[in-house]
């Protein structure tokens, strides 16, 4: 393959390739041509260019009744809304198990019933319901519930609620076992014996299976003449907890999530849910959020009560009706992000100075370490380390909460259900790029061990194949607020539908300094005799931001990355955001 611009390894060891094959169809594009090209690169078909152009619900919504158990759990809560039983919703304490505990709260309450929501505290009760919980909820009254993002590999939780004669629907996308826990219903589309067409659906995050089973749940009141003397919920205003929970998830952003988030994003710039809008504000966002947004700015808030103690804050702003409490959960939401950032710098420092020393797979474990940010540092970790990490806090006791994030290519998921099975873990479990564990620490070493031994042959290959994709070459006066404009009318963008990236140039460094926590501003001039303003984000201390700072007047350089606006100013203006750079020789 052709390298880009002819490099074959840039300032960060790496080549340059196309994305798409279609080099010759790359030159001299109009804006319409220039989607067309970014969607089939993603791969999108010829056929299906124009669903794909504006993703919309009913383009992709399949029929809730293809995935196993659908029928019945939407049968039970039926029932429930018609006999006006106790439900109580239990959830995750990450985004998307609030998302998926607020919207079928919201749901069952537009439909009469008032469900009780119940998120486990992190630090206390851990991942995933307990027995312990469950039979409590049974014994304060909750005739049925609902596990939201977890319960797929519950089974002494759920033998423990069978016992108590409570019935329990598991909504869950976490990789599951051949064998399955006891459940009145467990709806999972990564279920080993799912339907084909449910399987397709894989990669949505649990807010999503939600939205499904709630539209199944309509759908089966409708048929009971349920809606006689009422009006039906709308389903539609809820999109916009789907699309928080889809992004916050890093679920990928094809097929039904990339309508998910499209018109999520629409519903939320409505601002109609009280909280959201209440979040956004405490977020110091002034314009419609947008899916970077949802990652990095209101998705981390909503986390950050149950990383540091306050699990259920999330689901309380997301069903609150009441604004004032909406603003001061919000702010309580925004204070604990800021506490949650300084407790994450001093784990995130001493699991770099560990995970540097390992191979192939980064397994770092600390005494006192707070769980509640390992996910984020093991996130950070293996961005810095370009391999798949998994970072452990160990308690007094000894015993250790890991939380793993993976590389394109490399299923942590898988392996780490396979140390399970293999008597290395108490718990574990997770999706292809994300995993959560509990391991005794004089464990560890072995886990390290086995992870290293069954994922070195794919590491290796993910790294051999490793490139930088490149959509579109420009000179330095290409980058301008219109081509950015253009470019996004091929999102939303995400993991699994990247956003566009150029390379532009070739440029000269005008100026550079560090700015913020280790990133790099610099302005650059292109041979066209435009300048462009850059942003190397936390590079300070590698060789791209060494070599940003470091260029002397006569050397060139190519820049690539993400081509984006600027819009603190009062007149946006586009830059590029550099991932990479290569001498020009």
């Amino acid at each position: 393959m052709t390298p880009v611009l002819g490099v074959t390894r840039s300032i960060l060891g790496q080549p340059w390739r196309w994305r798409s094959l279609a080099a010759d169809a790359r030159d001299g594009l109009t804006p319409d041509d220039l989607i067309t090209q970014l969607l089939l690169a993603r791969g999108c078909t010829r056929d299906a260019l124009d669903r794909h152009r504006a993703p919309s619900i009913r383009g992709f919504m399949p029929d809730p009744s293809v995935f196993r158990d659908m029928d019945r759990a939407a049968e039970r809560l039926a029932d429930a809304v018609e006999r006006g039983e106790q439900v109580a919703i239990f959830g995750d304490y990450d985004v998307d198990g609030a998302t998926s505990a607020a919207l079928m709260v919201r749901v069952l309450r537009d439909l009469g019933l008032e469900a009780r929501p119940y998120i486990p505290d992190r630090l206390l009760e851990g991942y995933g319901p307990s027995g312990e919980a469950l039979v409590r909820l049974a014994g304060e009254g909750a005739q049925l519930i609902v596990t939201v993002d977890c319960g797929a590999q519950a089974f002494d939780a759920l033998a423990a609620a069978r016992d108590a004669g409570v019935d329990v629907v598991v909504v869950d996308h976490h990789k599951c076992l051949s064998e399955l826990p006891h459940a009145l219903a467990l709806v999972n589309p990564n279920r080993l014996d799912e339907s084909a067409d449910g399987r397709e659906h894989g990669h949505l995050a649990a807010v999503g299976v939600c939205f499904l089973l709630a539209a199944a749940l309509v759908r089966t009141l409708r048929a009971r003449g349920f809606f006689s003397g009422r009006p039906e919920p709308k389903l539609i205003e809820l999109l916009d907890i789907v699309a928080l929970g889809t992004v916050a998830d890093v679920a990928q952003l094809r097929g039904l999530n990339r309508a998910f988030v499209a018109q999520g994003l629409k519903v939320m710039a409505q601002r109609r849910n009280i909280g959201l809008a209440a979040l956004i504000e405490a977020s110091r966002l002034t314009r419609a959020p947008t899916c970077s947004d949802l990652g990095f700015a209101l998705g981390p808030r909503i986390n950050a009560g149950g990383r540091v103690g306050r699990a259920d804050l999330g689901v309380r702003l997301l069903t609150t009706r009441d604004p004032d409490e909406a603003r001061r959960i919000a702010a309580e939401l925004d204070r604990l992000n800021e506490e949650r950032r300084t407790v994450e710098a001093g784990v995130q420092a001493a699991a770099e100075e560990l995970g540097a020393t390992q191979s192939r797979v980064a397994v770092v474990a600390g005494r006192g370490w707070h769980p509640g940010v390992i996910g984020i540092v093991a996130g950070r970790l293996k961005e810095k380390l370009g391999r798949p990490a998994l970072v452990i806090a160990v308690n007094e006791h000894g015993v250790g909460k890991g939380s793993g994030r993976s590389i394109p290519g490399v299923d942590l998921g898988a392996a780490v259900i396979a140390a399970k099975e293999h008597g290395l873990l108490q718990a574990g479990g997770g999706h292809a790029m994300a995993a959560g564990l509990t391991v005794m620490h004089d464990r560890v070493a072995d886990l390290a061990a086995f992870l290293e031994e069954r994922l070195a042959a794919a590491v290796e290959k993910a790294i051999g194949d490793r490139a930088l994709l490149v959509d579109a070459v420009l000179a330095t006066g290409g980058v301008t607020r219109e081509l950015v404009e253009a470019m996004e009318a091929g999102g939303p963008y995400g993991t699994g539908w990247p956003a566009p990236r150029v390379a532009a140039g070739p440029v000269r460094v005008v100026r550079a300094d560090v700015v913020g926590q280790g990133h790099v501003r610099a302005v650059v001039a292109g041979d066209d005799g435009r300048s462009l303003k850059a942003m190397a984000f936390r590079q300070a201390d590698t060789p791209l931001g060494t070599a940003l700072l470091a260029a002397a007047p006569h050397r060139r350089l190519w820049l690539a990355g993400r081509a984006k606006l600027d819009d603190w100013s009062a007149r946006p203006a586009a830059e590029l955001h550099v991932e990479d750079a290569a001498w020009v020789t």
